[in-house]
């Protein structure tokens, strides 16, 4: 084996090492059995929200470990892949080597992006993730833009298994959405897709403008931490105003005749959270409820914070509000502002392919706060 490849797979072996050792695999392995123990028990279903957060714990700690064993498993492997190449001679030693190469390349994206996954140590990283996102300067093309977004993301969880649940959908009169708010359900949620937060920027050949114009058009995107019980989040009833009103869908058409649709406003910060998208008034207020929870919890978060930036005096770290910018005319890029990271292709970028940008972020974010 060349000495180059053999360095290599030493540091390989070195970061998957750490990266058990942050796991804790025995630990790990406990929770597994203790889970499995809930998940067995024939009365978990009579508190269904209990069950479900079981049941996707389990699921969880499954996958992770079954993810960091495997990685053991393929590293081991390696060696022998390139104890073949030596055993081969001319096309069959080139081919053997290809296929070693490209291997070692595939593990090594792989164990760096289990090793990001450990950077996760926040308090609200382990939840699942809230996403608002807000059409902003740019007109028409920026509620196209606020849609594209959405989809953007829906498609991310899609690909990776996890489940969405959309709270509000508030249609643009021509095209797009004005906003919307949605729930990516799997742990590490939050932790992973914080690092999205902020302006996304489109510049395009606008589809609205007949004269066939550059567009450029904002998004604004905001993640918080769903809400747990431990939380203690008190909303006094008498500071929150109700208002229902009738579902509207593209166009401004009224989905339902009911007036099934909710709008919170909370009192003290002004705060306007709405939803529209459960079958009935009851389901819409206790999620809208939720949702302004999660703001309220999230501006605690910030204030918590800064009063500790204040105390180290170092005014915090400054999260440049415009961190990426998606081109399709002139050129065709998608670039991070903070991390530098391109892609050439953002058609993939936009349909889901975004693991490289939140990956970097999630490293950019650790520099920071150290």
């Amino acid at each position: 084996m060349h000495p180059e490849v053999s360095a290599d797979l030493e540091s390989l072996a070195a970061t998957l090492t750490t990266v058990e050792k942050v796991m804790d695999l025995d630990e790990l392995r406990r929770r597994i059995d203790e889970l499995e123990m809930q998940a067995s028990d024939p009365d978990l279903w009579n508190d269904q929200d209990h069950a479900q957060r079981v049941t996707s714990d389990l699921s969880h700690a499954q996958s992770e470990l079954r993810r960091v064993t495997e990685l053991r498993s393929r590293l081991d492997d390696l060696p022998v892949l390139y104890e073949l190449v030596d055993a081969e001679d001319g096309d069959a030693a080139a081919d053997a080597a290809q296929e070693a190469d490209a291997e070692r390349e595939e593990l090594r994206r792989d164990i760096e992006a289990m090793e990001v996954k450990t950077m996760l140590a926040g308090e609200y990283d382990p939840r699942e993730a809230l996403v608002n996102i807000r059409a902003g300067a740019g007109g028409v093309d920026a509620a196209d833009w606020a849609q594209m977004l959405m989809r953007m993301y829906t498609r991310w969880a899609e690909q990776h298994g996890h489940g969405v649940e959309v709270y509000d959908t508030s249609y643009a009169e021509e095209a797009g959405l004005k906003s919307a708010t949605f729930a990516i359900k799997a742990p590490y949620m939050y932790g992973t897709l914080s690092v999205e937060q902020g302006t996304h920027r489109l510049v395009r050949i606008s589809p609205f403008d007949n004269q066939g114009r550059r567009q450029t058009s904002f998004a604004e995107v905001e993640v918080l931490p769903v809400v747990e019980t431990t939380d203690h989040i008190d909303i006094d009833e008498n500071d929150v105003k109700v208002d229902v009103y009738r579902s509207s869908g593209p166009g401004g058409q009224s989905v339902n005749t009911t007036d099934s649709a909710v709008r919170l406003t909370h009192a003290p910060t002004g705060i306007v959270v709405t939803c529209q998208n459960e079958k009935s008034q009851l389901q819409n207020k206790a999620s809208a409820m939720r949702v302004l929870q999660a703001k309220l919890l999230e501006r605690k978060r910030q204030e918590e914070r800064a009063q500790m930036d204040a105390l180290k005096g170092d005014g915090g770290s400054s999260w440049g509000n415009q961190m990426r910018s998606y081109v399709l005319h002139p050129y065709q890029m998608v670039k991070d502002l903070r991390t530098n990271i391109e892609s050439n292709n953002p058609s993939a970028v936009l349909d889901g392919d975004i693991d490289q940008f939140i990956e970097a972020g999630i490293r950019w974010r650790m520099d920071e706060e150290h």
